[in-house]
């Protein structure tokens, strides 16, 4: 399925989402600590935050905040983690986080977490790029928000 999203002006959303969106503003400024206290505050169902949750953002937040989590099988070959870390800067992304495998017959697998927003091309001209250099054996994307 698709993803499909809308630009929809504030005074025509429905409170839940309204609110599910304040309840995760308080928590983003520590000014609550739990989901419980936040949604409680707000005037919202723990059921109903965790509903709308992951679906509602500020449109600046949106623009700003583009996230992809790549994973990558690499050559353990010396130098080949600093060209792939080259081209992700290269590309502007920024990474977020970054675990290794310990190389297991030669090969470790790599999982970025980047942040895209900055990005010169698309992803996808990104991953084709990570997956033709010498030492990429695999590389695909494996969330993205």
């Amino acid at each position: 399925m698709v993803e499909r999203y809308y630009v929809v002006r504030e005074d025509l959303l429905p409170e839940g989402i309204l609110k599910t969106e304040l309840a995760k503003e308080l928590l983003r400024r520590g000014e609550a600590s739990t989901v419980h206290e936040a949604a409680e505050r707000v005037g919202l169902s723990r059921s109903a935050f965790y509903k709308y949750k992951d679906g509602v953002y500020p449109l600046e937040q949106m623009t700003r905040e583009r996230i992809a989590t790549l994973s990558m099988d690499l050559e353990h070959r010396s130098g080949v983690l600093s060209q792939v870390l080259g081209t992700l800067a290269q590309s502007g992304g920024n990474v977020l986080t970054m675990s290794q495998s310990i190389p297991l017959q030669g090969m470790a697998n790599v999982v970025v977490t980047l942040d895209i927003a900055g990005l010169t091309g698309s992803l996808t001209e990104l991953v084709d790029q990570l997956k033709a250099m010498d030492g990429v054996k695999r590389t695909t994307v494996v969330g993205r928000s």
